[in-house]
């Protein structure tokens, strides 16, 4: 079950670097942006990577038959939680608002929505496996901060249907009130792992 799921959570994030490979040549050619803002462009790929991570050392755990726990585990879990429940959600909001707005759905549309809402669905199942402290989480929600202002106070944002670009400023205030909701959704599930310890 681990093993299928960690392949195919690796695919997905495969095929979601290569679905922004057009916007990371753009962002560097045509913006001429310095190459490490490109860090801050494949939001959903780069959340299913750490995803993907937290599934591999869930799976060492089990061959190990004990936790592996760091600090860099913490991270990369708290990572994978914020920030999967975040684009996930977030990318299937964009795609029909689209829609409302007029841009038909094709069938990639409802792949995309298939798969980013199992990105979400995925890491809050998992979250009862997760041992990230408030340090990491601290790190990630500020990561996560500085990746919407670079999204939208530099123009890195995902690229969106014609139909929403008049809506920028919407979406930019809808994507930080996402941010501090997975952080809270992350931060609520400390506290309840705490409590389970007592």
């Amino acid at each position: 079950m681990l093993w299928s799921l960690l392949l195919t959570n690796l695919a997905g994030t495969i095929y979601g670097y290569m679905w922004y490979a057009g916007q990371l040549e753009y962002t560097v050619s045509n913006m001429m942006r310095p190459e490490w803002q490109l860090l801050f462009v494949p939001d959903s790929p780069t959340a299913s990577l750490f995803f993907t991570l937290t599934l591999v050392y869930l799976v060492a755990d089990v061959y190990a038959n004990q936790s592996i726990r760091t600090p860099l585990r913490g991270f990369i879990e708290a990572f994978a939680l914020v920030t999967s429940f975040k684009y996930g959600i977030w990318a299937v909001t964009m795609i029909f608002a689209g829609s409302a707005q007029g841009d038909p759905l094709h069938w990639q549309d409802w792949m995309l929505t298939v798969s980013h809402l199992g990105m979400a669905a995925e890491v809050l199942l998992f979250a009862r496996f997760y041992r990230y402290g408030w340090g990491s989480l601290l790190l990630v929600g500020l990561w996560t901060l500085v990746n919407d202002y670079m999204d939208y106070g530099q123009g890195l944002y995902p690229w969106l249907s014609a139909e929403l670009e008049d809506n920028l400023n919407v979406i930019a205030g809808y994507t930080v009130t996402l941010t501090l909701v997975s952080v809270a959704i992350a931060w609520y599930a400390v506290i309840y792992r705490s409590k389970g310890r007592q």
